[in-house]
């Protein structure tokens, strides 16, 4: 009797927790801007919203799309929060995640960002580190065990504020780049999403410009350590300073975004689909590890 009732309790706090979720999902793509429909001719089955909605849910139970479709239907309150006259096909799912445009799923990350903080607030440290994404599951050791070097790649570069460990900005290309290549592309997204005082990077982001982007532009300070080998002449200004008064209180928390990148297998989970779509992937987990971590504060 106590095994049953335990387990009842458990099965309703689980349900709980899943219509709290869709509910604070729903209320962030409503501010999306994202049409009900995406053309005129739409069989207008199902809206936009409800779509992107079930997509954010299935990365929230960590549930591949047959799976989830099996089990959606028997989730208690689901249908009737989302307004859902059937459940799609899981198909349905995986191609509108293959055709929205990713300008409404960074829309969807900023919004999820803006959950962290009050309107005016700033955060006053950020790290950036990049790492590279495989499109496969297996491991590079087993890759070069069996001789099959998987090709298809997905450099990813993002930022972290370091005190509430929330990414605030996410840049991805199909192939290896080096990290100056995101960095600038990178720091004004993250910044435009919510301002910082302080960037902290590692000696890979080492460059004058680097330095100037944050300095000048971003009107914020700087940390990177100066790449310099014995007797090489250090050249800039801001490179100069780093290398007379470099601080080493506030650059070990750059440490906190690769934790974030080891914290979170989910983010390497990149299915073995179009680098579109694996950008897509990358951005509606952040989005279901932001909403989870706001239910769970």
């Amino acid at each position: 009797m106590i095994a049953q009732s335990n387990r009842k309790e458990t099965i309703k706090k689980s349900a709980s927790r899943n219509i709290r979720f869709i509910q604070a999902t729903i209320s962030v793509v409503k501010l999306t801007h994202l049409n009900p429909y995406s053309s005129k001719f739409s069989k207008k089955i199902y809206t936009q919203h409800q779509l992107l909605v079930l997509i954010l849910f299935k990365d929230f139970r960590n549930q591949h799309y047959r799976e989830f479709i099996e089990d959606v239907g028997d989730i208690e309150g689901v249908q009737e929060i989302l307004d859902l006259s059937e459940i799609p096909h899981f198909t349905t799912l995986q191609k509108f995640l293959c055709w929205i445009k990713t300008l409404f799923l960074r829309i969807t990350f900023r919004k999820t960002v803006n959950l962290f903080y009050s309107s005016n607030e700033n955060i006053p440290i950020t790290a950036i580190d990049s790492s590279g994404f495989t499109s496969g599951y297996c491991s590079h050791y087993f890759s070069e065990r069996t001789g099959k070097i998987r090709k298809h790649f997905l450099k990813t570069s993002i930022s972290v504020d370091t005190d509430q460990q929330v990414i605030t900005g996410f840049v991805a290309s199909k192939s290896r780049v080096h990290d100056t290549r995101h960095a600038e592309k990178l720091l004004r997204q993250c910044h435009k999403t919510r301002k910082s005082d302080c960037y902290v990077v590692d000696k890979g982001y080492d460059s004058e410009a680097i330095h100037r982007l944050i300095r000048e532009d971003l009107h914020a300070n700087s940390v990177i350590p100066v790449r310099s080998w014995k007797n090489d002449v250090i050249g800039g200004t801001y490179r100069q300073e780093m290398a007379r008064q470099f601080n080493d209180t506030i650059y070990p928390r750059r440490q906190l975004v690769e934790n974030m990148l080891c914290r979170n297998p989910n983010l390497k989970e990149i299915v073995p689909t179009t680098g579109r779509s694996k950008v897509h992937c990358l951005l509606t987990r952040m989005c279901v590890q932001k909403v989870r971590r706001q239910q769970e504060d």
